[in-house]
C-alpha cells in the first residue's frame, strides 16, 4: 500500500466526506454552518479560528486522538525523546487563566456545544436545535443507543464530569480476567495516573455551599434508605471553584456547566496536565482540526495516515497523506474501531484478526432520577461528591450524585449517574457505505431493573417520586457516556496494546476495555492502561 493507493481507496469508498468517529449519523456535507452564528463564535472564541498548521509529512510517532489514552501516550513518547505528532479532529479550545474566553456551556446548547449536530434529544426527552458547528460533544446514533464522546484537544476530559473512582478488585477481575493483574494496576498505574491528573475529593466548604445543596440532599436521601455514600475522587480545581462562589471569576461549574465544557479552568482537563507536559518537552506537537479518514501501511513498514484539515465550520481545507514508524490509535472506542475495521475491509491492514469489532459495551450507563425535592439552591454544581454501591440479584451497581445537565436553575430534580456490571456486549460491522454500524440490545432490562429498585427504595425512604414526569423516567439507558471495546486487550492486541500482526501499531484507549470498567467511570482505567502499555512498548523497543 502506498500513498496514492490509499487516497484512491478512500475516494472510491466515498470517505472524502466521511468523519471518523461520527458513526452513521452524517457527513461533512450533511449540513452547513450558520454564517451569522459563526460570526458570533469568531468574537466569542477567536482562538479556534486561528490558521491551522499542517502536520508534518513524516513523524517517528503519530498519535490519533488527544483524550486520556492519546495524552498519556504523547507525554511518555515525548519524554523518551521520540518526536511525536498528535492529530485531533476537534478544535483547541482555550483553557484560560485570565477568565477572558467564553467557552461552550450547558446553558447555551448551540454549535459551540455540539459537534456538527442540527438537533439533539437529551435526558429530558425534549428535542433542541443545534447549529452545525465543530463543538465539543459528539453524539453518535446507533440502533438502540446514543454514544456521547468528547471532541477537541483533551478529548473526553472536555465533556466528562471529572469523576475518577478506582474499580473494586472483584469487578475489575470479572471484566479483564487473567489478561490484567489488578494488583499491578492498584500498586503502580492507578496511583501514577492520579498523581498527574491531580485527583482529590470535594472539600467540605464546597460541599456545604449553595450550588451543592442537591449533593447534600442526595446523600441524605441515600442514608434514609440505609445506603452509605462515599466520596469520589475527581479532578476539579477547588480553588477556582471557590473563586466562582466568591464572584471573582465567571461562574461555570457552580452553574451546571460541564458536559459542554468549562470556561475558566475549574475542570483540570488534559490540556492542563498530560498534554501540557507533553508539549513542554519540545518533542510533542498537537495539530487540531486534523480528521483522520483512513490508515494503511507501506511495503517498507511505515504507516500511512490519510488526513484532512477541517475548519470549525466543517470546511475542508486540505487532504493529504502523512507517514510514521509508530502509530498509536487513541481515537476512542468508536473512532479507533472504525479506522481498524475499514483498514481491514480495504486490505490496508489485512492481518487484523477476527476479534476486531467485538466486545463493545456501554459500561452499564443509565440516568437515574428523583424529583419534587427542595434543595434550597438556585443552581446545581457540576462536580460529583458521592457514590453508593449495591448488589441487586447478583448484579453490582454504582450510583453517583450527578447534576442535571442543561438546566441553569435547580428545579428540584435529583439526578444520579447509574452504572452496572452489565455483561451485555455487541459487535460492530461496516454498513454498505463503509461506515461503522451497531445493533444494541436495548430490550434487556437487568440493569434498568436493578437501578430502578435501588432508586425506588431511596425515593420511598425520602417520600419523593421517582422520575420527573413528564420529562424523565426513573431510569433511562438510551445513551452511554462511556463507550468501551471494539479492539479488546488480549484479543485484538497483546496485553499491552500492541496490535497483533502489525509491528509498530498500538491501541491505547477505551477500545481496549471489554465493554465495562467494573461499574465505575472508566477514565482513570483508560489512562492507567495507557500508562502501563506505553511504558512496556518504550522499554521493549515497540
Amino acid at each position: 500500500m502506498d500513498r496514492r493507493t490509499l487516497l484512491k481507496t478512500a475516494a472510491a469508498a466515498g470517505l472524502g466526506a466521511a468523519i471518523v468517529g461520527t458513526g452513521p449519523a452524517g457527513t461533512a456535507s450533511a449540513a452547513t454552518a450558520n454564517p451569522f452564528k459563526v460570526a458570533k463564535y469568531r468574537i466569542l472564541v477567536p482562538e479556534i479560528f486561528a490558521d491551522l498548521a499542517d502536520a508534518p509529512a513524516y513523524s517517528p510517532a503519530v498519535v490519533i486522538g488527544s483524550g486520556f489514552g492519546g495524552a498519556v501516550a504523547a507525554l511518555r513518547l515525548a519524554q523518551a525523546g521520540i518526536k511525536t505528532t498528535v492529530l485531533e479532529r476537534g478544535s483547541r479550545w482555550p483553557v484560560p487563566t485570565n477568565n477572558r474566553a467564553i467557552f461552550a456551556n450547558d446553558t447555551v446548547p448551540d454549535g459551540r456545544a455540539f459537534w456538527r449536530q442540527t438537533s439533539f434529544t437529551g435526558l429530558t426527552g425534549l428535542k433542541v436545535s443545534s447549529d452545525y458547528f465543530g463543538g465539543v460533544l459528539d453524539v453518535v446514533k446507533f440502533n438502540g443507543i446514543q454514544v456521547w464522546q468528547g471532541v477537541g484537544v483533551g478529548g473526553g476530559s472536555l465533556v466528562y464530569t471529572g469523576a475518577h473512582p478506582i474499580p473494586q478488585q472483584a469487578y475489575f477481575e470479572h471484566v479483564f480476567g487473567a489478561t490484567l493483574a489488578y494488583a499491578e494496576m492498584a500498586a503502580t498505574w492507578f496511583p501514577k495516573t492520579a498523581a498527574v491528573l491531580g485527583t482529590s475529593t470535594m472539600p467540605d466548604d464546597i460541599y456545604n455551599s449553595k450550588p451543592y445543596a442537591h449533593s447534600r440532599v442526595w446523600d441524605e436521601q441515600a442514608r434514609k434508605a440505609g445506603c452509605s455514600p462515599s466520596k469520589i475522587e475527581g479532578i476539579w480545581d477547588w480553588d477556582v471553584m471557590r473563586k466562582e462562589l466568591a464572584g471573582k471569576v465567571r461562574k461555570s461549574a457552580t452553574v451546571s456547566e460541564s458536559n459542554y465544557g468549562n470556561a475558566n479552568g475549574v475542570k483540570k482537563v488534559l490540556g492542563l496536565n498530560y498534554l501540557k507536559l507533553a508539549e513542554a518537552t519540545g518533542k510533542a506537537t498537537i495539530y487540531p482540526g486534523h480528521e483522520v479518514l483512513d490508515i494503511g501501511r507501506e511495503a517498507s513498514g511505515r504507516y500511512l495516515i490519510n488526513v484532512r484539515k477541517v475548519s470549525p465550520t466543517g470546511k475542508v481545507l486540505s487532504t493529504r497523506t502523512i507517514t510514521c514508524d509508530r502509530l498509536v490509535l487513541a481515537a476512542g472506542s468508536i473512532g479507533t474501531t472504525e479506522l481498524l475495521m475499514r483498514a481491514r475491509a480495504a486490505g490496508q491492514l489485512p492481518n487484523l484478526n477476527e476479534h476486531l469489532g467485538t466486545g463493545w459495551g456501554t459500561n452499564g450507563d443509565a440516568a437515574v432520577v428523583r424529583s419534587w425535592t427542595g434543595t434550597g439552591g438556585l443552581t446545581q454544581g457540576a462536580a460529583s461528591r458521592s457514590k453508593i454501591t449495591d448488589v441487586v440479584d447478583g448484579l453490582p451497581i454504582t450510583m453517583e450524585n450527578w447534576f442535571v445537565p442543561g438546566l441553569p436553575l435547580d428545579l428540584g430534580i435529583i439526578g444520579s449517574l447509574g452504572m452496572t456490571l452489565d455483561d451485555r456486549r455487541a459487535d460492530f460491522r461496516l454498513n454498505s457505505s463503509g461506515r461503522l454500524a451497531l445493533d444494541w440490545r436495548a430490550d434487556q432490562t437487568d440493569s434498568i431493573d436493578a437501578l430502578a429498585r435501588v432508586n425506588a427504595k431511596i425515593a420511598s425512604a425520602a417520600k419523593v417520586p421517582t422520575g420527573a414526569w413528564p420529562f424523565a423516567k426513573s431510569v433511562n439507558d438510551f445513551f452511554t457516556a462511556h463507550p468501551l471495546g471494539g479492539a479488546v486487550l488480549g484479543k485484538v492486541t497483546d496485553s499491552y496494546g500492541r496490535v497483533q500482526g502489525h509491528p509498530g501499531l498500538y491501541v491505547l484507549d477505551s477500545a481496549l476495555i471489554p465493554g465495562n470498567s467494573g461499574a465505575v467511570n472508566p477514565a482513570i482505567t483508560i489512562a492507567a492502561l495507557a500508562e502501563r502499555g506505553i511504558a512496556n512498548i518504550i522499554a521493549n523497543g515497540g
